[in-house]
């Protein structure tokens, strides 16, 4: 796919992963709706993109706030021809505590955000892209989630996040192959240590241990290598229905 003058959502859209994903969307010459809970990063990140990008307040388990930013995106663009999923939380807690058994709650969230938010944008996505006018190659849209390699690796205290992401994984074939008749592509990246707002807290000595750790290079990952991916996946119309593992070759131990 050609990914100049596309239109293109992505959730998450204001900070870290996604807000780099914007950035290189627009740089090809794409024009992006910016979804997120987070108003004031997404309309300071659309003021700086200019006529090229829009916030949307929206959270991806509100199917209402979700269905007006795929609208927007259609109605302002033409067409929602690329979504990048982003979106998503990082809790981290033992199923069996000090106080007890993980709640129920926690673990319920998780999924919910992680996992039901990611579809949720799929399933919505999908349905716009179906009426795009199909390429030269009968290609109509891309959709891009986002995993981790804690979907392979989870560490302890990963239980919950570790599901959600597997789960994500575990969806990504099957809606490829029930979206191909559409020419609709689905694949999803699963990072590894990257260096987000998740990780923005810690101090630094724990920041370059954890950057350490990544066999090459041995550091965290930068958001731009990983909106760099979205943008090859876009244009590389041979990748669907795959995983594919940004992390520098890390195996996470168990803790």
């Amino acid at each position: 796919m050609n990914i100049q003058g596309k239109g293109c959502l992505v959730s998450g859209g204001a900070s870290g992963l996604g807000a780099a994903t914007a950035r290189a969307l627009v740089a090809k010459g794409a024009r992006v709706v910016i979804a997120d809970r987070a108003k004031e990063p997404g309309e300071a990140l659309a003021r700086e993109l200019g006529d090229a990008a829009v916030f949307a307040e929206c959270d991806v388990l509100d199917e209402a706030a979700l269905k007006a930013a795929v609208d927007l995106a259609t109605s302002r663009f033409g067409a929602l021809s690329i979504v990048a999923g982003c979106a998503g939380i990082g809790f981290a807690g033992r199923v069996l505590g000090k106080e007890g058994p993980m709640p129920l709650d926690w673990f319920k969230k998780t999924v919910e955000v992680n996992l039901v938010g990611m579809f949720n944008l799929t399933r919505l996505a999908a349905a716009a892209m179906q009426a795009n006018p199909a390429d030269e190659e009968g290609e109509r849209g891309v959709i891009v989630l986002t995993a981790s390699v804690a979907a392979y690796d989870g560490q302890i205290g990963q239980a919950a996040y570790s599901a959600s992401k597997a789960g994500v994984v575990g969806m990504t074939l099957p809606i490829a192959r029930e979206l191909a008749r559409f020419g609709v592509r689905v694949l999803t990246i699963a990072p590894g240590i990257f260096d987000t707002p998740m990780l923005a807290a810690l101090p630094e000595d724990a920041r370059k241990s954890l950057g350490a750790q990544v066999p090459f290079p041995p550091r965290l990952g930068r958001p731009p290598e990983f909106a760099a991916l979205v943008c090859h996946i876009a244009e590389n119309t041979m990748l669907n229905g795959e995983t594919i593992r940004l992390d520098g070759a890390i195996r996470m131990a168990a803790k």
